[in-house]
């Protein structure tokens, strides 16, 4: 490589900054000899004439369409390469990560739709679903409630996801739960038998429609249900003393998982 002055072509820095590409990839591609820079100053510096430019202006848009090194090379150095089929293969990829994109995009828009909202249902179908006593105000409210939670957070990724087929599928497990608890009541089942702590299992399980319920949180709701005067109608709706009669269940069943009901916290 010829000795020559800085006059004669562009440095490493001066090329970097024309094509935005990192001093360090600069020096790559010269070491493997994909963009070797023709002259050298005295002193030993890079210097990049006219065609090493147009060659680099070249790898950077191979690049930027997705080519790895290897086939820019091929498509630069090769002259029985097929360029048009190697470009015609990296734009259909570039569709497929475009069709990608766009599904994640939408996937980001529900996430952010029911972080706001709650449910993405229209309030006819609130209605039809979950039924006349539905309120389509309480996702709001139980956003203004506990909207900065780790359970608010972990409902609205599976609110997300679903549609009014799946939310159906959770409503007809609620109800059968309601149902077998008020039958439950009536035939006298006693708290901490098999039977009342397979309900308290059970609730467990399609309360995880929701988001995760553990063993004490479980127990704070459950207090909250017959402490709050909506709850504790919708249970006593039910059955009258539901909501009592559930809560001494559920802290039966606590017991026997070494918790104290009394000290039990949402955690």
């Amino acid at each position: 490589m010829p000795d020559t002055t800085a006059a004669d072509g562009l440095t490493v820095g001066q090329v970097s900054t024309r094509l935005d590409v990192t001093v360090r990839a600069l020096h790559h591609w010269d070491e493997i000899g994909l963009a070797r820079p023709s002259l050298r100053t005295a002193a030993g510096y890079r210097l990049y004439t006219a065609d090493d430019l147009e060659r680099l202006q070249r790898v950077v848009v191979y690049r930027e369409l997705g080519l790895g090194l290897d086939r820019i090379r091929a498509v630069l150095d090769d002259s029985t390469a097929d360029v048009p089929g190697a470009l015609r293969a990296q734009r259909a990829q570039v569709t497929e990560r475009i069709d990608r994109l766009q599904r994640l995009g939408t996937g980001l828009d529900r996430l952010i739709d029911a972080h706001e909202r709650g449910l993405l249902l229209t309030v006819e179908q609130q209605a039809a679903i979950f039924g006349p006593r539905w309120n389509p105000d309480w996702p709001a409210e139980a956003r203004r409630r506990y909207g900065d939670t780790k359970q608010w957070l972990q409902y609205t990724e599976r609110s997300a996801a679903r549609g009014p087929e799946e939310w159906q599928a959770i409503a007809d497990a609620v109800t059968d739960l309601d149902r077998a608890l008020g039958d439950a009541m009536d035939a006298g089942v006693v708290p901490g038998s098999p039977e009342a702590n397979q309900l308290v299992e059970r609730h467990r399980e399609v309360f995880a429609s929701y988001f995760p319920l553990t063993r004490q949180m479980q127990v704070c709701l459950a207090r909250m249900y017959e402490a709050d005067p909506a709850f504790a109608a919708h249970y006593d709706g039910i059955r009258p003393g539901l909501a009592t009669w559930f809560r001494r269940i559920v802290d039966a069943c606590a017991r026997a998982h070494g918790i104290d009901p009394d000290t039990a916290s949402w955690q």
